[in-house]
């Protein structure tokens, strides 16, 4: 089938994205395999520590969602973003848990990377999704103010404290009181999600939540 714009993938790629589950934690997301409520990183009171209280993704994280994040993040295939945001707005009736969300903050990049890029794909996805659901998307008051090192090579702990102080709420008065939907292409550990929360929390945000395009 010849490529189209408006569906990059082929059927049985598009076919291929499947949603998280059926088991997913209530925390984070992360697919369990074998029951239960939490995976093991938010069982028991450890999920009460985070400031992201719940993270949400359209996808898992596979051949089919990772072409397009890879191509929207590194190949400079700008026009996916609104393909994808359009899926994750129709994913997004799937988690009722995100209905009280007021505004999308999406995740910001360090300038210096944003410049490199031409782009923030998150803040792309934001814009389509903010179409999509019907809320306001805030783009300047959450800011990345260091620029942190791979995440790749990083353990979980390591992710948490690479991100923690990475990010600074720059313009608080516009997100005290509300419940903030973060929006990334990806959630693997949390740990930049959590980072952004942690600054959205210090700033007034009553609430974070956490939607993505995929979930590894």
């Amino acid at each position: 089938m010849p490529w189209q714009e408006t569906a990059p993938l082929c059927a049985a790629c598009a076919a291929g994205l499947a949603k998280p589950g059926p088991l997913i934690c209530q925390r984070c997301g992360a697919v369990l395999k074998s029951g239960g409520a939490h995976c093991y990183a938010c069982r028991g009171s450890q999920a009460r520590q985070y400031k992201c209280r719940i993270i949400r993704s359209a996808f898992v994280f596979n051949p089919s969602s990772r072409a397009l994040v890879h191509a929207l993040k590194y190949a400079r295939a700008d026009y996916l973003a609104h393909y994808m945001g359009t899926l994750m707005g129709r994913q997004f009736a799937q988690y009722p848990e995100l209905a009280e969300a007021e505004v999308l903050v999406p995740v910001p990049l360090f300038p210096k990377r944003g410049r490199k890029r031409g782009y923030n794909q998150s803040e792309l996805l934001a814009h389509r999704l903010a179409e999509a659901v019907g809320l306001p998307v805030n783009t300047t008051a959450l800011a990345r103010v260091r620029n942190t090192v791979s995440q790749t090579t990083l353990n979980r702990q390591g992710r948490l404290q690479n991100m923690s102080g990475a990010f600074l709420c720059k313009r608080p008065a516009e997100l005290k009181g509300k419940v903030v939907l973060l929006v990334d292409d990806v959630a693997t550990t949390g740990a930049t999600l959590e980072g952004c929360a942690e600054a959205l929390r210090a700033a007034g945000a009553k609430k974070v939540l956490a939607y993505t395009f995929a979930r590894e």
